[in-house]
């Protein structure tokens, strides 16, 4: 006998896809189903919600490392000096995010529910592969709210376990479509990642060790608020660090304070000899 206080939805078998489920018995309570309010135009909609800004990511042989700054803007201003932007997706995968800060993180906490669910019901993991097209239909199920300017668009990494070479590190981008693309080394997204994919195009190398990836990320956000006003620096006086992420085949883990501080601090230290970072080498040349 079921108990009359569970609707028979719950009791139910159906799909291992929690976003399918509210779709079908309570599609309101999804982040892309819910309006705008009446009379709010596409760009005032736009303007009145925090955005977030940088997320890197590269690949080091054996795992991954994903990064983000910690500011948020509203037009001009400042919304948020210690948003986190990089969150666990499960204990083999990360994902960042960029955009309207609000419908983000409630993309990012369906995401992962999604994640537990299909673990509960399957009895099994999905592949790194399978997780990115989950991800996939939850950012293209946010499309109508994109149209009217709160985009969602976030950076996805994590750890192939089934690799016959090896356990290695991956990195997916996405559009606001839900269109899904495989980075190859390092990625970036949001307003600060022209200057910091700038950055790690000198100084990434695929045989760089974790310590070294770590660096090289910090580096390419400081390039990146170097340039870009709506990218975070690292704020030495309030302790405020960029929020880095380490996967490999152990699992994820993020970095202590601490220790994004001591890489931070050696960063600067560094650049009040040579503002514009370290140099590249050239080889090859005469």
């Amino acid at each position: 006998m079921t108990d009359p206080r569970i609707p028979a939805a719950f009791m139910t078998p159906g799909t291992s896809s929690f976003t399918d489920f509210l779709a079908t018995n309570s599609p309101d309570l999804l982040p892309g189903r819910r309006a705008t309010p009446v009379g709010a135009g596409a760009q005032s909609a736009a303007d009145l919600a925090p955005h977030g800004t940088t997320i890197v990511a590269a690949t080091f042989p054996g795992g991954v490392v994903i990064a983000g700054d910690r500011r948020a803007t509203q037009g001009n201003l400042i919304a948020e000096r210690e948003m986190r932007k990089v969150f666990p997706a499960d204990e083999y995968s990360a994902v960042g995010i960029a955009g309207t800060a609000g419908i983000a993180v409630e993309l990012i906490k369906l995401f992962q529910t999604e994640l537990e669910h299909y673990e509960k019901i399957e009895g099994t993991t999905l592949s790194i592969e399978g997780k990115a097209n989950r991800l996939s239909a939850i950012v293209r199920g946010n499309l109508g709210m994109a149209m009217q300017g709160l985009v969602v668009v976030p950076l996805f990494v994590g750890v192939d376990l089934d690799d016959p070479a090896g356990v290695s590190g991956k990195i997916y981008g996405y559009d606001p479509t839900g269109g899904r693309y495989e980075q190859v080394g390092y990625a970036g997204v949001g307003s600060g990642s022209l200057f910091a994919k700038g950055a790690l195009k000198k100084l990434y190398r695929p045989d760089l060790d974790e310590a070294s990836t770590v660096v090289a990320l910090v580096q390419a956000l400081y390039d990146a608020a170097d340039d870009d006003s709506a990218t975070g620096g690292p704020d030495l006086g309030r302790r405020i660090f960029p929020v880095v992420h380490v996967i490999t085949g152990d699992g994820g883990r993020t970095l202590p304070d601490d220790d994004v501080a001591a890489v931070v601090e050696r960063v600067v230290a560094g650049r009040m000899e040579r503002p514009d970072g370290p140099i590249a080498a050239i080889e090859g040349g005469a």
